[in-house]
């Protein structure tokens, strides 16, 4: 059975290695460890092995390992679904938030933001598939809503996120980022200040790299199998 710094390592290499295949600087890509169900000591050894930043899904879970985890050098990314009643407790803790498709909600997360910290760092998803099941903007609706929340003034607009339909090869995959890709490439032909793709798992990063991500969410790859919530 391999370490948690093992396995941190060999997805670096991979990470390194798609980049390498795409001609690009391993630097350009950020690796975002997805946190989700996993407790607050194997992310310390997580800290420990070099990993930073980290991407939460469940609200309540993500506080209490920020309380026990504040010592510690974190940078914390809200990753899952906001509900209204929780974009103050986002807009307190949080440095990121990734999974932005209402107006709403972004409009809260701004007027909610202390004063005192940075503006929140804040990507549209955007719903790639067009599957009803699925959360985020459709995509012909992406540029008017981008618009809106680049105007708030206590949140930047960093980029777009994607949660994609498993893909069954790397090709399949590159059809699916390079859409996203393209709508990335559109918002900043309009004006927009993007610098962010967030797109690609433990499955598919090295399509997502291939693509142009710069910054890749990766979860059972580190930690191993989802852990069962209690």
């Amino acid at each position: 059975m391999t370490t948690l710094g093992e396995n941190l390592e060999s997805v670096r290499k991979r990470i390194a290695a798609a980049c390498t295949a795409a001609g690009r600087d391993p630097q350009q890509v950020t690796l975002l460890a997805v946190s989700k169900t996993v407790h607050a000591p194997t992310l310390a050894q997580a800290v420990a092995a070099g990993q930073t930043a980290f991407g939460e899904n469940y609200i309540q879970e993500a506080l209490d390992k920020m309380r026990l985890l504040q010592a510690l050098p974190i940078q914390w990314h809200c990753i899952g679904p906001i509900q209204s009643n929780k974009t103050r407790l986002v807009a307190e803790h949080f440095a990121w938030v990734h999974s932005l498709d209402r107006l709403k909600i972004a409009q809260r997360l701004s007027e909610q933001r202390p004063a005192q910290l940075e503006p929140l760092q804040v990507c549209l998803q955007v719903n790639v598939d067009q599957a009803a099941s699925k959360g985020g903007v459709m995509p012909d609706e992406a540029l008017a809503l981008a618009r809106e929340i680049a105007r708030l003034p206590r949140l930047r607009l960093r980029g777009l996120m994607t949660i994609p339909e498993p893909a069954v090869d790397f090709a399949s995959a590159c059809v699916v980022h390079a859409r996203t890709r393209s709508l990335w490439e559109a918002l900043r032909r309009d004006g927009l200040d993007l610098d962010t793709l967030s797109m690609g798992m433990s499955a598919d990063l090295e399509a997502a790299v291939h693509c142009g991500s710069t910054l890749v969410r990766v979860g059972s790859a580190i930690f191993g199998a989802r852990q069962p919530r209690v």
